[in-house]
């Protein structure tokens, strides 16, 4: 299946390398599993003609053709200015996301404020800006924002996590209502646990590993690959009767 954004611009954020403040997460790097597969999205998606730009400066020279924005996007008023004069946006990957490990007794404010900042409140910010500028055009235009099972399946210490992702799906069952009558589609991917650098860090012991995987049909964990090649389909006109779907990367973990 040969998919095409010929002429088409893309914007895509949170698409880092991965980072250790926590203040710039999602931005410049991610704490979450997008910080691994972004990489592998960025390089696949470049190879597609579509001109790219990413709220994040680290593929500059990995990727020269692409146009790095560096801006925090937990901070509402810089992430407005820097989008201003991005132009006419036809596809957006809302992938920025950060979490927090806390149990639920010991969740913190600040932490509750940050995750519901940067994966919630700025894929509602940049999305109405991107939205907003595809309905004057009329010219429609497809949004992907990268969610989580973690959505629909409760983790231990993972309370705000698994809330954040929860809104997120929420919000993009209603961006798919308001915005759909504009021909704009608003898909989710929610993928299981992904083999990128970071994933294999996190699932390497043996034990903790094979528990989630007896509980996915496929018996493996996803790969970037997979990820990647689902957030193209939702973007593409392969998929132009799409809307409102929170789509699961996962195996069949969530059929169970």
């Amino acid at each position: 299946m040969e998919i095409s954004f010929l002429g088409k611009q893309a914007l895509v954020t949170g698409a880092g390398k991965g980072g250790n403040n926590p203040q710039r997460t999602g931005v410049d790097g991610n704490t979450g599993m997008q910080s691994g597969f972004s990489s592998v999205f960025m390089r696949k998606l470049s190879l597609i003609p579509v001109f790219l730009i990413t709220l994040s400066h680290h593929y500059h020279q990995d990727c020269p053709a692409i146009i790095p924005v560096c801006v925090d996007l937990a901070d509402w008023a810089a992430t407005e200015a820097a989008l201003k004069d991005v132009g006419p946006i036809d596809l957006l990957v809302n992938n920025a996301a950060c979490t927090k490990l806390q149990p639920f007794l010991e969740v913190t404010p600040d932490q509750f404020d940050l995750l519901f900042n940067v994966n919630v409140k700025a894929v509602l910010h940049v999305s109405q800006m991107v939205a907003g500028g595809m309905k004057t055009r009329g010219s429609g235009g497809s949004i992907v924002n990268v969610s989580s099972q973690a959505s629909q399946r409760a983790l231990r210490d993972h309370t705000v996590y698994c809330t954040t992702k929860g809104a997120l799906d929420m919000l993009t069952k209603v961006m798919a209502l308001e915005l759909g009558p504009h021909q704009i589609r608003v898909n989710s991917v929610n993928p299981t646990v992904v083999m990128t650098k970071m994933g294999r860090l996190g699932w390497s012991n043996p034990e903790k590993a094979q528990t989630m995987k007896s509980r996915i049909p496929l018996g493996r964990f996803a790969e970037e690959e997979d990820v990647v090649n689902s957030i193209l389909f939702l973007l593409s006109e392969k998929s132009s009767m799409i809307n409102g779907v929170a789509l699961p990367v996962d195996g069949g973990h969530l059929a169970c």
